[in-house]
């Protein structure tokens, strides 16, 4: 990091937990590529220390931040402007700080559907059910719905979130051409009955990762038909308990959101930066960093 001086420009990003993150990984090996002289930072920064988070964005004259869980709602009330996406999702996962104004965005949705492309899969035309009402799930629900999905689905248990998850129905139906409903997750036979209903099945909650590492919301391989595709926005650890499930159940298109992290956060590179990301030295440098990380932890 010998690029760093007395004019470096400094990004964050706030959530927790997020030691684990690979996007400064990501994020830093793009600033060196392109020669920018930016460097990107983790703080595990939670509920009680939001405020004092993005009060450091205006303080310390940062460039902005990437938003993560459990932060991406919370972060709302202390922006300045939200951009149309924020707006109708109610999320933020990228705040951009011009001159002391906070604009925050959400690129999960875009995220995740470039990613289902370059896999090899479109939502339009697609029924989907989208797990979790939270951060990532409703951009998500949202951005397949424009991207032509024909029927959504959100689910989440009967929570806080569950309001979230009626309210993006709504929004969908009202807006979009999908159509849009809600169901509870307590209610085990009709999340069964939507797994098979669905063409695509998205898990965006934080089940699998910690401190839920091992533990999956299906349980039984033979709530998968095999047609199915399997996305899981946890990327690490890299195989999930509901990635492992599906491939017991003979599932082939089983994806976990290392690829969906790296499109928002290309994204969120445009906008901070005008510049579009160099995403294949990004991955190189992400896969080494993943078996760097895989060779520590096995000794």
């Amino acid at each position: 990091m010998t690029r760093i001086d007395g004019h470096t420009i400094l990004i964050g990003l706030m959530a927790y937990p997020i030691r684990h993150s690979m996007s400064p990984t990501m994020h830093n090996t793009a600033f060196e590529a392109l020669g920018l002289n930016y460097a990107y930072l983790a703080f595990d920064i939670d509920g009680p220390q939001l405020a004092d988070g993005v009060k450091a964005l205006r303080t310390l004259d940062m460039r902005g931040a990437n938003i993560s869980m459990p932060n991406k709602q919370a972060i709302l009330p202390h922006l300045d402007q939200l951009d149309q996406s924020a707006e109708l999702t109610g999320a933020v996962n990228t705040v951009v700080n011009d001159d002391g104004v906070l604009t925050g965005y959400t690129t999960d949705g875009i995220g995740f559907v470039n990613d289902m492309k370059k896999k090899g899969h479109d939502v339009k035309g697609k029924k989907v059910l989208v797990v979790g009402a939270g951060g990532a799930g409703i951009p998500i629900a949202a951005q397949s719905a424009i991207e032509g999905a024909v029927e959504i689905r959100v689910a989440n248990r009967q929570d806080d979130h569950l309001q979230n998850a009626k309210d993006i129905a709504q929004t969908i139906n009202d807006k979009a051409d999908a159509v849009a409903s809600t169901l509870a997750l307590e209610d085990e036979e009709a999340f069964k009955e939507a797994l098979a209903w669905a063409d695509i099945y998205v898990d965006a909650t934080g089940v699998g990762m910690k401190p839920l590492e091992g533990k999956s919301l299906v349980e039984n391989p033979t709530w998968l038909k095999k047609d199915l595709v399997v996305y899981d926005t946890v990327y690490a650890p890299r195989t999930t308990k509901l990635m492992e499930v599906a491939k017991d159940a003979g599932l082939q298109a089983v994806y976990n959101g290392l690829g969906m992290m790296i499109e928002q956060g290309a994204a969120a590179f445009k906008l901070w930066t005008g510049q579009d990301m160099p995403i294949d030295k990004v991955e190189a440098a992400m896969v080494a960093k993943d078996k760097e990380n895989e060779q520590r932890t096995s000794h």
